[in-house]
């Protein structure tokens, strides 16, 4: 898999590792962006450069976009639809029930309607041609 499909893509399936990893690293670079725009954007000032704003918008919905993709992914592991997402509009349960669902649990061992599995659980094995 590639960083383009596990960032903007909706279909197949992630690892836990992957979903972590993808999670954090996003959610580092976003803050450190974030960070160094802040202080040329003229907010400190209270005088806000609509540019900025506009950047500061288009980061904010790149981030969510990058986030439901992740999450989806990692529904379809745990063999549910994307729209279980939905979940985590519940205030503070649903934030803790999707953490628990898709941080912590194990995916379906093997393939399911999304796909074969990501850590290769259930695919035929393949022989070594003899030497």
């Amino acid at each position: 898999m590639d960083i383009m499909h596990l960032l903007f893509s909706f279909q197949g399936r992630i690892r836990r590792l992957h979903w972590w990893l993808a999670a954090i690293g996003v959610g580092v670079v976003v803050g450190v962006v974030i960070s160094v725009l802040t202080p040329m954007s003229g907010l400190s000032q209270g005088t806000p450069n609509p540019i900025f704003m506009a950047l500061f918008g288009i980061i904010y919905i790149v981030d969510i976009y990058i986030s439901l993709a992740l999450g989806a992914k990692r529904c379809h592991d745990r063999d549910k639809s994307a729209w279980f997402l939905a979940i985590g509009l519940i205030p503070l349960i649903g934030g803790i029930w999707l953490l628990v669902e898709l941080g912590f649990l194990d995916g379906t061992q093997g393939p399911n309607r999304f796909g074969p599995s990501p850590k290769g659980i259930g695919e035929p094995v393949v022989a070594a041609p003899a030497a």
